[in-house]
């Protein structure tokens, strides 16, 4: 099975020559600066030391990943690796082949083989790594020659880009033996990506500066990007409306008219790939009871607060995936509808009867009204007899303790499930992280299964047990996928995707 990267990177790559002397031959111009207000914090220079979508982005954009996924032609594209393949006679082993003559930011060292092996290591080693599932499939990584680099999973494993595009961040491993562990990503934040690392306040925001030598960059793209943490929707809607913000990242529904009464901007939805959830770790009372996880699955009327909330703009999820997402199926069952009786009743089955006090955590400001749709679950729960308290903690503090299963019962997102393999694994399958601290042989085994299946159509059958599984057991119960909503300055074009990515390289000043 052989992948070859999109015809985007290469046309990249054969308009770099004549980008570049564009660039260099240009009369003298204002430096033009793309101010984005997103919601999410900066947690630090070490690009192994978080998990989220936004951060992903960024220092994919500027240390590079070997690839991404376009959610726009639904394929896998090269972004520092040009083409990888599988061995015909063994699927543990993916080959890349790097691009050649990718040049570092300001040293120009060329990108080699070496530094991807590295990058794997620091992945599963560092002291502050938050990554080590998307390369928990790997078993041995080795430089073939400069140029190539071989991985060699555990067992087969099909979805295998799904765990490193987007996610494997390269890293240069002399700057790693110069400086030390503790130092080098402070000291030399240098990489291969189309944008360089200026300047980062830690919680605030970062400052991402164009890379003149990367092909086919263009003109037109943001000289300089500032990624401003704007908490509040409020705030950024008002950056937008004044000029301080050229794009704001989600936008909630109830804001949308105000964009859209307004001259020189304009909100732009696209179809989400972020999938909500509430998570009921079974390893805390009284959430080691099925029962009462199946009732908190009856007492919420999504159809309800999708339409009052929400304003329409989401749909319900039955399983981990919806429709537009590898492995979705209409089939999936159990399908939990709105029925509160049914929930009073299994309350009093788990032996319940006069109903059960729990805690409920939900990060505000981190999600498109977070806040008002838990206080929503929070009411409805209540009303079958889950006595629930919300609890609003900072997303700093709480996203810590839920990736060390120190949370209970949570409202959360997981981001860029395309393929939701990874996803799946990570949350249901035994001992691969604590976030839910669920465990099902019977389930385990299924998965297993699936990540060794190459053929697509019989993969899909799998997964679809394993949805069917999770959503008997409901260690969590997948609620929606908000639309996500762009607000953007007519001083820009741009075209949002579905999985939250914003690259300077898909952004022009008009």
């Amino acid at each position: 099975m052989t992948f070859i990267s999109t015809s985007r990177y290469a046309r990249m790559v054969a308009l770099a020559a004549v980008a570049a002397g564009a660039l260099a031959l240009s009369p003298a111009r204002a430096e033009n600066t793309l101010n984005i207000g997103v919601v999410n914090d900066f947690a630090g220079w070490n690009p192994y030391a978080d998990s989220t979508s936004q951060m992903y982005n960024i220092w994919c954009e500027t240390y590079g990943c070997l690839g991404t996924f376009d959610t726009v032609t639904g394929e896998y594209g090269g972004l520092l690796a040009e083409s990888w393949e599988t061995d015909k006679n063994d699927p543990r082993i993916w080959t890349f082949h790097l691009r050649k003559g990718l040049k570092r930011h300001k040293d120009g060292k060329e990108l080699t083989a070496d530094d991807v092996v590295h990058s794997l290591y620091r992945t599963k080693k560092d002291p502050r790594t938050a990554q080590t599932n998307n390369v928990r499939p790997i078993e041995k990584a080795e430089a073939v020659d400069k140029y190539t680099v071989r991985f060699t999973t555990k067992a087969p494993t099909a979805p295998l880009l799904a765990y490193l595009f987007d996610r494997l961040i390269i890293t240069g491993k002399d700057l790693y033996e110069k400086h030390g562990q503790s130092a080098v990503d402070r000291k030399a934040p240098l990489g291969w990506g189309p944008y360089m690392v200026e300047d980062i306040e830690v919680g605030q925001r970062m400052v991402l500066r164009k890379n003149l030598n990367w092909p086919g960059i263009k003109a037109g793209n943001p000289d300089r990007i500032i990624i401003k943490r704007v908490k509040e929707a409020e705030a950024r809607i008002t950056g937008l409306l004044n000029g301080e913000l050229q794009l704001a990242m989600a936008v909630p529904p109830h804001l949308v008219s105000r964009i859209e009464k307004t001259p020189g901007i304009k909100a732009v939805g696209v179809p989400p790939v972020e999938v909500m959830f509430l998570a009921m770790n079974p390893k805390f009372k009284p959430w080691d009871n099925k029962k009462l996880r199946q009732a908190v699955a009856y007492a919420i009327d999504r159809e309800a607060i999708i339409k009052s909330i929400f304003q329409g703009r989401a749909s319900v999820l039955h399983g981990p995936v919806g429709p537009g997402q590898y492995a979705y199926s209409p089939d999936v069952t159990p399908k939990y509808g709105y029925d509160p009786e049914k929930a009073k009743q299994l309350v009093k089955e788990a032996g319940y009867p006069n109903g059960v006090d729990v805690e409920f955590f939900t990060a505000t400001s981190r999600y498109i009204n977070d806040r008002q749709s838990s206080e929503a679950i929070t009411a409805m729960l209540t009303k079958v007899g889950i006595r629930t308290r919300l609890h609003t903690p900072e997303y700093s503090t709480h996203w810590p303790k839920v990736r060390k299963g120190r949370v209970p019962f949570y409202y959360q997102g997981r981001g860029s499930v395309i393929d939701p393999s990874a996803a799946v694994h990570q949350y249901f399958q035994t001992g691969v992280t604590p976030r839910i601290g669920y465990s099902n042989p019977a389930l385990d085994k299924i998965l297993v299964a699936e990540e060794r299946e190459f053929d697509p159509a019989t993969r899909k059958k799998l997964l679809l047990q394993a949805f069917n599984m999770i959503q008997e057991d409901v260690p969590a119960l997948f609620l929606w996928r908000i639309d996500q909503i762009y607000g953007i300055s007519d001083k820009i074009a741009f075209q949002p995707r579905s999985d939250e990515r914003v690259f300077g390289t898909d952004i022009t000043f008009r």
